[in-house]
């Protein structure tokens, strides 16, 4: 069994969607996503210059090797671009495999551990009465968690993951007027004034079993962390995500010296490498990594089995920016993984994208069900796919008040 060829493909409803479609000799095709948001080309032209040409010819039985060979055989290894490509090829070819198996993925990873996987929805509210009809609203759809987010009384502009206009299940974050970002302000001092007595109040309204999170997105520094952590602890929080910039990884062991509150960080990382030894050290107890940005469903298995040994639980990531495809290859990893935490879930469910890639997967009362279809179980319609072309946008830049540049 050989490739033959291996189409790349960008553009979506709403979203610049990096589609992978390698086809075999056999008349058997494998889909896999290499959207980087808001760097759509990079992987895109990264698979079509470099890794395509190298990728026909070969068995696609032979995913293991042809990773490593990807992986490896790049002197340069690593990084966002070229794990998101690489990522898109093995979840391609892990399709076509379970597709010659005649079996939906999940079985080919070990079966599985649960029938339906826990996803939380994001409420957002410019005010905190705002954040609590969204709550409401997702609490009415089915949705058992549901991330937090509020906009900053007196902060020049809303804070982070706030929509505009109160509006739900919106795509509000990138902006898609042009390529140059717009600025955002941020104030530490107003957010923790506010935000740990916002959490207090919804979690007083909807009671003790609806699972909060709140996504800090890196904004505070180690000692500021720790301090709101410990503050948010009578909430109860389901994660704490992404409280300080992970790179500095020893600020983690100064968060733990501080508060019990459980924390979710890994949505950046494109490696084991990047969060090896925070799970090794159980400075963590949700890893956020995604099937595409971590380079795929093998090495991200890889990943899960260590989580596992270290009482770390998955937390995939899972914004619009990753395509049906990979929300699929990461909804067979849920229900196999027996570390399963919690999937992340605003995958726009609109018409035209189930137009695009049509499949059985299903949403039910705050759980995702995978298809039993052979294969990740998501299709690619190329006629479709002609109604969109790439559309440049940008996440904003945030600054503080004084004008310093600040971690988005």
């Amino acid at each position: 069994m050989k490739i033959t060829d291996a189409k790349v493909f960008i553009g979506g409803p709403g979203k610049n969607y990096v589609t992978l479609k390698v086809m075999t000799d056999q008349g058997v095709y494998g889909l896999g996503d290499a959207t980087l948001n808001n760097r759509e080309t990079l992987p895109a032209q990264y698979l079509k210059d470099y890794l395509v040409p190298n990728l026909i010819g070969r068995d696609p039985r032979n995913s293991e090797d042809i990773w490593q060979y990807f992986y490896k055989g790049a002197y340069f290894r690593r990084g966002p671009i070229a794990m998101a490509a690489i990522g898109a090829i093995d979840m391609a070819l892990w399709d076509i495999k379970a597709k010659l198996a005649g079996m939906p993925l999940y079985q080919l990873l070990g079966g599985k551990s649960r029938d339906g996987a826990l996803v939380y929805a994001h409420a957002t509210g410019s005010d905190l009465e705002g954040l609590i009809d969204s709550i409401s609203y997702y609490q009415e759809q089915g949705y058992q968690a549901v991330r937090v987010q509020c906009g900053i009384p007196g902060m020049p502009t809303k804070g982070y993951g706030v929509a505009d206009n109160n509006q739900q299940n919106t795509p509000f974050i990138t902006d898609f007027s042009g390529i140059i970002p717009k600025e955002e302000i941020w104030d530490t001092a107003r957010y923790m004034r506010f935000m740990p007595e916002a959490l207090m109040k919804i979690r007083e309204k909807f009671g003790p079993e609806l699972k909060l999170l709140h996504d800090v997105h890196h904004r505070l520094l180690p000692r500021e962390a720790a301090e709101f952590a410990k503050a948010v602890e009578p909430v109860s929080l389901f994660w704490l995500e992404d409280p300080t910039p992970a790179e500095d990884q020893n600020a983690l062991k100064f968060l733990r010296q501080h508060s019990t509150v459980p924390i979710a960080i890994g949505e950046v990382f494109n490696s084991i490498w990047d969060c090896n030894r925070l799970i090794e050290n159980e400075l963590i107890d949700f890893i956020r990594v995604a099937v595409t940005y971590a380079g795929g469903i093998t090495p991200v298995k890889r990943i899960v089995d260590l989580a596992a040994l270290h009482h770390v639980r998955t937390g995939f990531h899972g914004a619009p920016s990753h395509s049906p495809i990979s929300m699929a290859a990461q909804a067979h990893l849920n229900v196999w993984a027996p570390n399963f935490g919690i999937q992340e879930y605003l995958t726009l469910g609109t018409e035209a994208c189930d137009a695009l890639f049509p499949s059985n997967h299903g949403l039910s009362q705050g759980k995702m069900f995978v298809s039993d279809q052979p294969g990740l179980g998501v299709d690619f319609d190329e006629r479709e796919a002609q109604k969109y072309q790439y559309n440049p946008g940008s996440h904003p830049v945030v600054r503080l008040e004084d004008g310093t540049l600040w971690n988005y």
